[in-house]
C-alpha cells in the first residue's frame, strides 16, 4: 500500500483504517495523563505510545529532559505496538502535530512508512474506541539513530556560528526570549538561533499550513542559505514539528534533531545564553 507522507487527512485514513496501524501519542506537558485521554476515546484500534516512557531515555541535566532512548528501547516499545519493518503508520495527538512529529521523526529516520494525521484527533469524523487495545507484537529491527541526522551540544556549538548553518528554535516566542521558569532550566536561548515556533507552521485549525507558504515561511529565516539546519525546542520533542514542516518546505535534507536541546544546552553552566527576542525580521532591523 501506497502511503502518503508525511501528512494523512482523516478522509483518507477512514478510508484506509485497515491497512495501517495507528497510534495516538497524547502527551501533555501540564501532568495530563495522555493514557487517560486515550482510553476515554482514541481512533477505532489504535495504540498508545507514551513520550516519556517510549520515545525517550531517562532524564537528566546531561541528557535532557527527552533524549532519544536506545534502538533497543525503542524497537521493543515499537514491538508492543504491533509494529513491524514493515507496517504502515500513522500517528496522531490532539495538539496540532507537537508531540505526534516526535514518533513520525523517530520512524523516519528507519525509513519507515509514517505519516501524521493532519489535525489531529479533532479532525477524526468517524466513532471512536474506549479503553485499552492491545495488538499482537511484532518484529522491529534495533538500528542505530542516524548520526548523520543529530547533533549534539558541540556541533551546536560550531553550527551556530558559521554563516552557510542555522540554529532554529521551535519553543514560542516568549519562551525563546525570556524562558520560562517552571520548564526551562534558565532564561534564553542558544546565541545565535533563530526563533521558529512550531505554532507558525499550522492553521487556526490546527492543520498545516500549505508547501508554499511553509517554504516562504523558513526562506524568510534563512533556510535556503543553510547547508545544515538544526532544530532544537525544550526537550527535542517540538522540534520535530520544525523539522516536518521543513520536509513540507523542501528543505529536509538538510535538517539535523538536536535531542537535548534547552533542556541540555541550558542545564549547562559552561554552554552561553542569549535573552531577548529575534528581531532579525521585524521592520527596521
Amino acid at each position: 500500500m501506497s502511503l502518503p507522507q508525511p501528512l494523512v487527512g482523516a478522509a483518507w485514513l477512514a478510508d484506509h483504517l485497515g491497512d495501517v496501524t495507528v497510534v495516538d501519542s497524547r502527551w501533555y506537558l501540564d501532568g495530563r495523563s495522555g493514557r487517560e485521554a486515550y482510553e476515554g476515546g482514541h481512533l477505532p484500534g489504535a495504540g498508545w505510545v507514551d513520550l516519556d516512557r517510549d520515545l525517550a531515555g531517562p532524564p537528566s541535566p546531561d541528557a535532557g529532559r527527552h533524549p532519544l532512548p536506545s534502538p533497543q528501547h525503542f524497537a521493543a516499545a515499537m514491538s508492543r505496538l504491533g509494529i513491524g519493518d514493515d507496517t504502515p503508520v500513522v500517528v496522531y495527538d490532539d495538539a496540532r502535530g507537537s508531540i505526534a512529529e516526535r514518533l513520525w521523526w523517530m520512524l523516519r529516520m528507519h525509513e519507515h512508512r509514517v505519516s501524521v494525521l493532519d489535525g489531529g484527533i479533532d479532525e477524526w469524523r468517524g466513532g471512536l474506541d474506549v479503553g485499552w487495545h492491545s495488538r499482537e507484537p511484532a518484529a522491529f529491527t534495533a538500528r542505530p539513530w542516524p548520526a548523520a541526522r543529530l547533533v549534539d551540544a558541540d556541533e551546536v556549538e560550531v553550527i551556530r556560528q558559521r554563516r552557510n548553518a542555522l540554529v532554529l528554535d521551535a519553543r514560542s516566542a516568549e519562551r525563546f526570549a525570556h524562558g520560562d521558569p517552571a520548564i526551562d532550566p534558565r532564561p534564553g536561548h542558544i546565541p545565535g538561533a533563530r526563533s521558529a515556533p512550531w505554532v507558525d507552521n499550522v492553521r487556526t485549525d490546527g492543520t498545516m499550513r500549505d508547501r508554499a507558504a511553509l517554504r516562504e515561511q523558513f526562506t524568510a529565516l534563512g533556510a535556503a542559505d543553510a547547508q545544515i539546519i538544526a532544530c532544537s525546542c525544550g526537550s527535542g520533542v517540538t522540534a520535530c514539528h520544525d523539522l516536518l514542516a521543513l520536509e513540507l518546505a523542501g528543505f529536509g535534507d538538510t535538517t539535523r534533531l538536536y535531542p537535548g536541546s534547552w533542556s541540555q544546552w541550558g542545564a549547562d553552566p559552561r554552554r552561553d545564553a542569549a535573552v531577548g527576542r529575534d528581531t532579525a525580521n521585524e521592520p527596521g532591523s
